[in-house]
This record gives structure tokens, sequence and C-alpha cells, in this order.
């Protein structure tokens, strides 16, 4: 028997969040310190609590406000641009000093960027669509090979003939 009415959904072909590095969120967690030091004078108790809902507001915002990067349904999603992977042609993934390079000096100011600071990866992807004026989008990605994969194989879907 079938259950009517309940889709399943299935997981996305990638999917990755863009936190911030530990070593960021530590640096925002330092506000915790400076907040109760602003109401050590009034109460030491108030000042504690501040400090704490302060500091953890902080890194959870920091968290929860971090972009994604998602293919699902034949759609590249990053952050919140959406682009049809048919409308994409090959990604070419770097890292190191190739990265550097597409993040910076080889990079068209035209293009549609989500650079985050302290990922190394970056996943160039051109657009083939000719009505669009950005020719290429620039991801960073911790896992570049992986990212261009799931494009690949969305493309791929796109054009395979379902059964």
């Amino acid at each position: 028997m079938q259950a009517r009415g309940c889709s399943m959904r299935e997981r996305p072909a990638y999917r990755e969040r863009l936190s911030p590095s530990l070593w960021v969120l530590v640096a925002a967690a330092v506000c915790a310190p400076m907040a109760a030091l602003v109401f050590a004078p009034v109460d030491t108790t108030l000042a504690l609590v501040v400090g704490v809902v302060v500091g953890v507001a902080i890194v959870v915002a920091f968290v929860l406000l971090s972009p994604v990067i998602e293919i699902d349904g034949g759609v590249l999603r990053a952050g919140k641009a959406h682009i049809d992977v048919a409308l994409l042609g090959d990604p070419v993934p770097t890292e190191g000093l190739e990265a550097r390079a597409a993040r910076g000096a080889g990079l068209d100011p035209r293009s549609w960027m989500l650079i985050r600071g302290g990922i190394d990866g970056v996943v160039t992807i051109p657009v083939t669509d000719p009505d669009d004026p950005t020719p290429v989008w620039v991801v960073s990605t911790r896992t570049p090979d992986r990212l261009a994969a799931g494009v690949r194989r969305a493309q791929l879907r796109q054009r395979t003939p379902r059964r």
C-alpha cells in the first residue's frame, strides 16, 4: 500500500555550507568578554549573562548566515543566486596558486562571485547563455573536485533522457 500525499524528497547532488573557520569563530567569541565588561560596573551577574548571550549569538549568527552551495534538481544555488546547470559550461576546479589567481588578477569584473576568505579552493564555471551578461561564476569551496563533479553529473542527468 502506498502512502498518498507524502513526497520523499531526494538528497541534493551536492551541498556545502561555507561556514567560517574555527579561528573566525574564536575571534567572534571574543566579543563576549567585551560585552560583559560594559555591564560589569552595573552588576557582575548581569555582565556574565550578557557576555554569554552575546558570544553565543554572534557565533550562531556566523554559522547560520553562512552561504550554502547546493546542486539540486538541475539547479546550482550559491548563496542567494541560482542558475540552471544546462546554461553552464565545464567547471574548472582549482586550488593553491591557481585558485588565488582565479580570485584575484585573473578574475573578470563581470563575473558572479561567491568568495569566502579562509577557503582555498575555487571552482570557475563559464556561463554559456548568450543572453546572460555574466561570463563566469567563481565559487569558493572546500572541495572543488566534488563541486565540479556535481555540476557535471547534473548536466549529464539533464541531457540523458529518462526511461
